[in-house]
């Protein structure tokens, strides 16, 4: 069968020159933003990006930095690939992909920093969303931009939503962490969500290892391994808990969620768990907030992307329905270089060719609001 494809979780990579073109220059001279350069007997290391004079990862070590280094000999042609519109539409060429979201790499770990002020990092959100705009515009019918908020000070949170909307983005992206004390229930964020619904604009949770940030792990693991094995799909566990527990989901029942790049194999699991022992345990603590099974909510308004090759995928069609599952490559980051987009009738072979063009395009159209290219590329 031959398909249309839809990438729901592709990033750009944003060259440091760009943030002098679109940060105000006495933050930049503020937060100096640099790249140092790091030596290592017998491997060329990777340069080290630092803000305020840290590094923007937290607990990245040298033995992490030289096992890395070792990596990206393979990696770093694909890293390229998404500095420039041009290039980026090159590789989706060469993947047969039509079009997709875009979403950020070191934008991301920069405005969630908490060592940065709340202008800092609103300011960093904003320069970023504006050269992302610049960035989609070399394509707009294939390439389409997701906005980045900063979590700092929700008083801003409103202003800046505005700001994406007239940028056209309909998808925003946010981490899932506690971010300066704040869950994503925190009631600071009531208003935010409100208009987010009423704008008709989706929520993308991605995450990423090694944020400055209290990101769920750090405090007991001090490998990548360790740490980036928890830094997704248990955050976003707890993303839909936090989501659920608060009430934002049934204030807003047409507000949509998508979690991305943690897989989709723990939803049957953590829903069957929500459902028949969470629930059920004490249901007059939560009863005005969740009125009805936390499984109902997720089928009701949330997308989840799988990973090529991930078991149980049959039973997270049972589980949520074909509707609500995406996919997305990760491109050009380095933990995902080993899945190649045209195995994926083998490596999901529990699903048909049906569900697979459900999960590949049409229901990504779905979530993100958009229309197929005209010209569309098929595998």
């Amino acid at each position: 069968m031959t398909f249309l494809i839809h990438d729901s979780d592709r990033h750009v990579i944003e060259p440091l020159a760009m943030w002098q073109d679109y940060v105000d220059k006495a933050i930049m001279e503020r937060v100096q933003l640099e790249l140092v350069a790091l030596d290592s007997p017998g491997i060329k290391l990777s340069p080290e990006l630092r803000i305020k004079g840290k590094p923007v990862l937290k607990n990245w070590t040298m033995p992490m930095k030289v096992a890395a280094a070792h990596k990206k000999l393979n990696s770093v042609p694909q890293m390229h690939l998404g500095t420039r519109p041009e290039f980026q539409t090159v590789a989706m060429d060469e993947e047969q992909i039509a079009s997709a979201n875009m979403f950020p790499t070191f934008a991301a770990f920069i405005v969630n920093n908490e060592n940065l002020s709340a202008e800092e990092s609103l300011a960093f959100a904003q320069a970023y969303n504006r050269w992302l705009s610049d960035y989609c515009a070399e394509d707009p019918s294939r390439l389409h931009g997701v906005g980045l908020v900063s979590r700092h000070d929700p008083s801003n949170l409103l202003e800046q939503l505005e700001a994406i909307y007239e940028l056209g983005f309909r998808t925003i992206t946010m981490r899932a962490e506690i971010i300066l004390g704040r869950t994503l229930g925190d009631p600071a964020y009531d208003e935010f969500w409100q208009q987010c619904e009423q704008r008709s604009i989706g929520i993308a949770f991605h995450g990423g290892t090694h944020l400055q940030a209290e990101t769920v792990g750090h405090d007991r693991f001090n490998t990548h391994f360790g740490l980036h094995a928890c830094a997704h799909s248990m955050e976003l566990q707890m993303a839909f808990v936090s989501l659920l527990e608060a009430g934002v989901l049934e204030r807003h029942p047409s507000l949509k969620f998508a979690f991305l790049e943690g897989g989709a194999s723990w939803v049957p699991h953590w829903l069957w768990r929500l459902d028949e022992i969470c629930y059920t345990d004490l249901p007059k603590e939560i009863e005005s907030n969740i009125r009805m099974k936390p499984s109902e909510y997720f089928k009701r308004q949330c997308w989840v992307a799988l990973e090529i090759g991930e078991p149980c995928l049959r039973e997270v069609v049972n589980s949520i329905g074909i509707k609500r599952i995406i996919y997305g490559t990760d491109f050009p980051h380095p933990d995902h270089v080993q899945f190649d987009i045209k195995d994926i009738s083998e490596a999901c072979g529990e699903l048909d060719d049906d569900e697979l063009q459900k999960i590949l395009a049409d229901n990504a159209f779905e979530f993100f609001g958009h229309k197929p290219p005209e010209h569309s590329t098929q595998h």
